[in-house]
């Protein structure tokens, strides 16, 4: 045979991974429990301190080879750890390991009740705390690694939705509220839903989802469980002290291992998923009464956790692939207006720490004048056919999901504050809407376009431990959406996109519409059931000022309009409650527009309204509007007639005479009227387009009635 035959194919064969040898794992906890007291504590606005433990404070450490390759992953029981604080601790775990840095997986729980790692807002790193516990990770890490022994590993996922809920919501556009330069910037914040009629909204979705990987030995000794839960922490509890995450974890071992299991002991580990805009009180919906205790929350989670772990399947030959990127960032640093406001409030404070807001506020942008940029790491890591992403921020819920949902290795799981605490990274569009996961600082300070940088990059890593391209994010196809489709729409937007600027039409006529600024993605839509297959979540768009613009020529005086509404402003609110449909000029109105809202003080509050041409006249429905429920409504122009139904009823809401006067633009807009004004404040999805007046017949078969 040619040897230049047989070469290429010894290349190929060569050049092909071995086979895995029998997975090993092994695991370890450390006693991280500072030994010096008073001592910082992370967490505040203002700088605090402890005097006492309540419960220890650890770092657990799992720790896989699969032959080719060995890796740890570690969590610790602290608000924050500086990417500094971890490349110095991953270079000394790896001088007593074998283990190289760049396969050391190192995250912070989050809570807000452990010693000070980093400085952040008000408070500064604990200077006698930070260096031991440097050598108390590199400990576990060693630990860990000396009780490898072979292993199976196995998956197992569930959902948890009582115990997590978005914390950041939209206010009203009357109820503004400033930031700390004195802007009255504050269209969105955490726990604005504390009184309900200050806001419209929740500005983001959740996700409940609760992964477990576990690790057994060959003969089914239990090793460690490591879990990841997007619930930024629950609180009430006195420093020092690990929050929920130390408890579930210990939890776990006394559920799993009663009374601490053979030798090596078992490792119980719960790590903080992306939840940045996420708490556990559901504003809106109070959780049940066993949630209001640390302890309740805890052992009820537990409880969800168990049952998806007693159905865990095994493999011992799950092989390992790793890959990590560096990704300098730059800093959004302060004007020269801003940085003289600073530098006159930190001269006055001298050496002492920061008081109130402002103080901390004018200190942190002297830390970002100085810093300019940074650099972020951001790993993937596959075991088998499961996966882990990391961001090292406080990352949004949706940021999470984006990652999760496209991710080519379906049994992903996501931790968040790994490998640094870069503080927030809101998706761009949320900057808009301002409140303190945005105001600039160590806390959130980074590039506006930092959530896709690092997204974007997750999801590369992904691809390339698992060798094959990410998933397309597209929504499945229930009855409703199939009964849209079979009428032949000229457009339907689902709105069900991770982000902007622009509608996808799922018509397949590629009339693609446009999102204006102001507006919030991917947040639970009507009737999932019937939009969706699978148990998937139909989602939706929540419009906060900004609308969605559409161009359509030649449609004429007879069209219909078909879409889902959920409204968040209360009636009593303003004039006009707010429109949701509009077919006019942009930025003015026209005698032969076409309006349709929801009434406010103005007259016919919290009922349908259908405005035509110039002037305040409108004709209204019957039927009141509930807040915050969603509601089918159909827009069929016939000529010199409007008819508008509501959710599938036979008779028409509204019936209205209309001029049968040409309106020669082309605009179309959705969640705002044409001249932006009392732009819609709340949810909208399922928008379709049909060029001919619908039958009241079709209508309902729209509207699933």
């Amino acid at each position: 045979m040619d040897i230049r035959t047989v070469l290429p194919c010894l290349l190929i064969l060569a050049s092909l991974p071995a086979a895995p040898e029998t997975l090993r794992a092994g695991a370890a906890i450390v006693d991280v429990t500072p030994e010096q007291f008073p001592v910082l504590i992370n967490g505040g606005m203002l700088t605090s301190s402890a005097n006492e433990v309540v419960m220890p404070v650890k770092a657990r450490a799992l720790v896989l080879d699969d032959g080719a390759r060995r890796v740890a992953i570690v969590v610790v029981d602290s608000c924050m750890l500086s990417r500094d604080l971890l490349d110095e601790a991953k270079a000394m775990a790896a001088e007593r390991t074998n283990i190289a840095p760049e396969n050391m997986m190192i995250a912070a729980t989050h809570s807000h009740t452990a010693p000070a790692s980093m400085g952040c807002l008000g408070t500064d790193p604990d200077p006698n705390y930070v260096p031991l516990l440097k050598e108390w990770i590199g400990d576990v890490i060693a630990a860990a690694e000396a009780n490898l022994e072979p292993a199976r590993i196995g998956w197992a996922s569930t959902e948890a939705p009582d115990h997590t809920a978005i914390r950041r919501w939209i206010r009203r556009p009357d109820r503004i509220a400033d930031d700390p330069f004195g802007n009255p910037t504050v269209r969105a914040n955490m726990h604005a839903a504390r009184n309900l009629d200050d806001v419209v909204g929740e500005s983001g979705p959740i996700d409940p989802e609760l992964p477990l990987i576990s690790v057994q030995s060959v003969e089914g000794r239990p090793i460690a469980v490591l879990a990841s839960f997007s619930m930024h922490y629950y609180g009430g509890v006195s420093p020092v002290h690990p929050d929920y995450f130390g408890l579930f974890a210990e939890g776990l071992k006394e559920r799993i291992a009663p009374g601490g299991g053979e030798h090596p002991p078992f490792v119980g580990m719960m790590a903080h998923g992306c939840s940045g805009d996420i708490w556990r009180r559901d504003y809106r919906n109070p959780a049940p009464e066993a949630l209001d205790t640390i302890e309740g929350y805890t052992e009820t989670l537990l409880d969800i956790a168990m049952q998806a772990y007693e159905g865990v399947e095994y493999t011992a030959n799950a092989d390992i692939a790793m890959a990590e990127a560096r990704v300098p960032l730059e800093y959004r640093v302060p004007d020269e207006q801003r940085l003289e406001w600073a530098r006159r409030i930190v001269e006055q404070m001298g050496d002492r720490p920061p008081e109130d807001r402002e103080e901390v506020y004018a200190r942190e942008q002297l830390y970002l004048h100085e810093w300019q940029s940074t650099e972020v790491v951001v790993q993937a890591l596959r075991i088998g056919d499961m996966a882990i992403s990391t961001t090292p921020t406080e990352t949004y819920a949706l940021t999470g999901l984006k990652i999760k949902l496209q991710s080519p290795i379906a049994n992903t799981m996501t931790l968040d504050l790994t490998n640094g605490g870069d503080g927030y990274i809101p998706p761009p569009e949320q900057y808009l809407l301002g409140g303190y996961n945005t105001w600039p600082a160590r806390s959130a300070g980074l590039e506006y376009d930092a959530e896709p940088i690092i997204a974007e990059t997750a999801l590369r890593l992904l691809e390339e431990v698992a060798g094959e391209p990410r998933r397309a994010p597209e929504q499945s196809r229930g009855p409703a959406a199939q009964a849209t489709l079979d009428r032949e729409p000229l457009a339907y937007w689902r709105l069900d996109e991770f982000a902007g600027p622009w509608a996808g039409d799922s018509s397949g006529n590629n009339r693609h519409a446009m999102y204006e600024p102001a507006v919030a993605f991917f947040l639970d839509g009507p009737r999932s059931e019937a939009f969706c297959r699978d148990g998937e979540t139909n989602r939706s768009v929540h419009f906060a000022g900004g609308r969605l613009h559409a161009r359509l020529a030649d449609l004429g005086d007879s069209y219909s309009v078909s879409m889902w509404f959920w409204n968040g402003m209360p009636a009593d609110g303003r004039e006009v409650t707010g429109w949701m449909f509009s077919h006019d000029h942009d930025h003015g109105v026209d005698a032969n527009g076409l309006h349709l809202g929801v009434g406010g003080t103005g007259g016919d509050a919290g009922r349908l309204i259908l405005q035509h041409g110039i002037g305040g006249a409108h004709v209204a429905g019957s039927a009141e509007i509930e807040r915050w429920a969603w509601n089918h409504v159909a827009l069929v122009r016939d000529g010199d007639e409007a008819r508008v139904y509501l959710n599938g009823a036979a008779e028409p809401e509204i019936v209205a005479e209309v001029s049968s006067g040409s309106l020669l633009a082309d605009d179309w807009f959705f969640g705002g009227r044409s001249d932006n004004a009392s732009n819609w404040e709340g949810r909208l999805d399922e928008i379709a387009i049909f060029d001919r007046a619908l039958s009241a017949e079709d209508v309902a078969a729209l509207s699933g009635e």
